[in-house]
């Protein structure tokens, strides 16, 4: 009997347990956490569009079932911090709804970029709108290429971002000429690379420094703050001489001169005569963006019948220019304007037989060629803050010239440079 009670026993306790595992009931899963634009994303239902060509701002709420009465007050009480009126097609934007049988909106999300972006946030009684940034990671980069068509072919090749080359030629705007750029000029850079969530690339930052061989002649740039009562860094070469001059080489940031200061340019439409031609021509698209080459103020601006449409700017007692042939004027006599302005478009208003700029440079009162003019440099590095300079630049320089230059392998089929 004790043995046949044992066995009974042991019988039972393994049934026992047997039916514990089947009735044990498994750990719920729980989701990690998950914030964007400031909001726990697992508590709403998300919902990713883009608005669509004629979509406004109430047929995307109404859609989510948010009636007119309300979207009227959601747009009065933000109309001051985000006019919902200028949303623009092809821009994406974040629904933020319950997460329940209504799948009412809660919050409206408007993505103009990769790293802007603009909350509205209609879930409480209280209504805001406030805009916002990701953050965003800086990469220090490095590029090289060796040129032979243009620049924005050699790194339009290594897939760079064309930034990169109008950076560069804002920052040799003064001492190198980029319409007579040669082939088998070379170039370094180092730049920040900005990028959101580690890993998407959102846009170029600053060139820290730069290097470009034109015509086998070194040119060192680098970005240094020498003055801090402006707070405005400027680029200096590896002598501490600042880059920047009083005039740019040329009024537009990319084209080919199509024409040079001649004065004894003989044309066949005038019986061979001599007609001295006093201006650079630069050829480029009509709508170009026309800039002053230096600082100053517009004393014409008005049409006249062989210039067309033309402004003329006076920078100093010693020098003024004159743009010639605009599609539209951008400024007004009077007009106080910078370096870099926008005074103008490309046009063919006058006597032109294309589309293009002419750039005519008077100094003490004479036109002269303005490619040919050792022109004035901005304020020098103060003797104090150079050593400070030199020990900036000293691993910067190093970095650069340990940088190989990319070798392009593609079959080069041109022969002129751009």
């Amino acid at each position: 009997m004790k043995k046949i009670y044992f066995l009974l026993t042991v019988l039972l306790v393994f049934a026992c347990k047997d039916d514990s595992k089947t009735t044990s009931t498994p750990k719920p899963i729980v989701k990690k956490d998950v914030y964007e634009y400031g909001f726990n994303l697992n508590n709403y239902k998300v919902i990713n569009d883009t608005i669509k060509p004629g979509e406004n701002f109430s047929e995307i709420l109404d859609r989510n079932h948010i009636e007119y009465p309300k979207v009227l007050e959601i747009v009065n009480k933000i109309r001051d911090t985000f006019n919902v009126r200028k949303i623009k097609s092809g821009v994406p934007y974040t629904i933020l709804a319950k997460k329940d049988s209504t799948e009412k909106a809660q919050v409206f999300i408007y993505k103009p970029s990769k790293v802007r972006y603009t909350v509205v946030d209609f879930k409480d009684s209280i209504i805001t709108a406030y805009h916002g940034k990701k953050p965003v990671k800086t990469v220090l980069k490095t590029a090289s290429g060796i040129i032979k068509s243009s620049l924005s072919e050699a790194m339009d090749r290594q897939g760079l971002n064309l930034y990169l080359a109008y950076e560069l030629s804002d920052i040799y705007a003064w001492t190198i000429d980029f319409f007579r750029l040669q082939k088998n000029d070379k170039f370094k850079l180092i730049y920040e690379q900005l990028y959101i969530n580690d890993t998407i690339p959102v846009g170029i930052g600053e060139i820290k420094a730069a290097y470009f061989e034109h015509g086998g002649k070194p040119f060192y740039a680098f970005k240094f703050l020498a003055d801090s009562t402006l707070n405005i860094p400027d680029y200096f070469d590896d002598e501490a001489k600042n880059l920047r001059r009083q005039f740019l080489k040329a009024p537009l940031k990319f084209s080919r001169i199509s024409s040079r200061y001649n004065l004894r340019r003989r044309i066949a439409y005038y019986g061979n005569k001599v007609r001295p031609h006093r201006g650079t021509d630069f050829a480029a698209p009509i709508g170009s963006e026309i800039m002053s080459t230096a600082n100053g103020t517009v004393i014409e601006s008005r049409y006249k019948r062989g210039n067309g449409n033309y402004v003329k700017i006076r920078h100093n007692r010693t020098y003024s220019t004159q743009y010639l042939h605009m599609s539209k004027r951008a400024v007004k006599v009077g007009d106080v304007v910078k370096q870099g302005d926008v005074i103008g478009y490309v046009g063919m208003t006058g006597n032109t037989a294309g589309p293009h700029v002419c750039y005519r440079f008077w100094k003490n009162g004479v036109q002269v060629d303005p490619l040919k003019q050792k022109l004035p440099a901005a304020k020098p590095m103060d003797k104090n803050i150079k050593p400070l300079f030199f020990e900036f630049i000293k691993p910067l320089k190093k970095q650069l010239d340990s940088i190989e230059y990319h070798i392009d392998t593609t079959i080069d089929t041109t022969n002129e440079i751009h």
